[in-house]
């Protein structure tokens, strides 16, 4: 199935893109032209879902916010401006369906988004990708 916003990128194929990113491995750095298709393809599944949550884990609350500001930006969401900094790494939460966010001090070591789609149908997209680059819509 092919979407008028992205008329030659079927779903099957922005999966095989985004399946690299298992949810397991760091973040890798990606070339330009990879960065390029995995924003369309994000933005073909995410579109093809009814709402995402986000899940980031940054070095920063500065690199974390501006992770969540553009990802959120690329999905159609309004991302909160009144998170507090906090020292050292952080993880963040952002509900895209009520709008619920918080960040925490954050002793992992991964860095990256999580993005997790969400359907109310259960034959809708209900996958989670990641840990995708910080930068992806920089």
């Amino acid at each position: 199935m092919s979407t008028p916003n992205h008329p030659n990128l079927t779903a099957e194929d922005a999966r095989k893109i985004l399946n690299k990113f298992n949810c397991l491995d760091i973040a890798p750095i990606l070339k330009p032209s990879e960065k390029a298709s995995v924003r369309r393809a994000l933005i073909l599944i995410t579109s093809l879902s009814d709402y995402q949550i986000l899940g980031i884990c940054a070095d920063t609350a500065e690199s974390g916010k501006l992770a969540m500001k553009t990802y959120s930006q690329a999905f159609g969401y309004e991302a909160p401006s009144n998170l507090p900094d906090i020292e050292g790494p952080v993880y963040i939460k952002l509900n895209g369906k009520n709008g619920l966010c918080y960040i925490d001090s954050y002793a992992g070591h991964h860095r990256g988004v999580l993005v997790s789609c969400q359907s109310y149908n259960s034959g809708g997209i209900n996958e989670m990708y990641g840990h995708l680059p910080l930068d992806l819509f920089v």
